[in-house]
């Protein structure tokens, strides 16, 4: 059975976190993913762009688990084992789901991420459902993510779907 606890951070902020983009770690990720878009490794190529300079690849941002989280424990997340996403992802587990199937992540991107930004996520709890199946109960995670970078502007947002058994 979820906690009650866990149930009411529907609403709340999950975390924030922040990350410096820096050019090897744009490139390295292009190269990750096997994409091999100039504008991703290409100085002199990119510099001659519209954007006039390295950009991120879209998918960039999703190395969130890897930000810097900065805020903490808050009243409102005591109740997990952790902070943040983690944190969550502990406290299912500990809560009787610890097998975590992603079900999908949508993206919608807004201006491109550079190297020299330093981007700020906040994920938000949109809901936490528990339902259940033949094989047990389920909870259903969404959490919705803001991408913004130093000046306050709006670089991407996400909302994660996750099912937990």
């Amino acid at each position: 059975m979820l906690p009650e606890e866990v149930k009411n951070l529907v609403g709340k902020v999950l975390s924030t976190s922040k990350f410096e983009v820096e050019k090897q770690s744009i490139k390295r990720f292009a190269e990750a993913v096997g994409d091999k878009n100039p504008l991703y490794r290409d100085e002199e190529y990119a510099r001659k762009s519209r954007y006039g300079s390295i950009i991120a690849p879209p998918g960039f941002i999703s190395s969130v688990w890897f930000w810097e989280d900065t805020s903490g424990q808050t009243p409102e997340t005591t109740a997990l084992k952790s902070t943040g996403l983690l944190g969550l992802m502990l406290t299912l587990a500990e809560a009787g789901y610890p097998n975590i199937i992603d079900s999908g992540i949508d993206y919608e991107f807004f201006h491109p991420v550079r190297a020299g930004d330093t981007l700020k996520s906040t994920v938000v709890i949109k809901d936490i459902r528990e339902r259940k199946s033949e094989e047990g109960n389920l909870v259903f995670l969404i959490t919705d993510t803001s991408y913004t970078n130093e000046n306050g502007d709006e670089v991407a947002k996400t909302r994660w779907t996750t099912i937990h058994r």
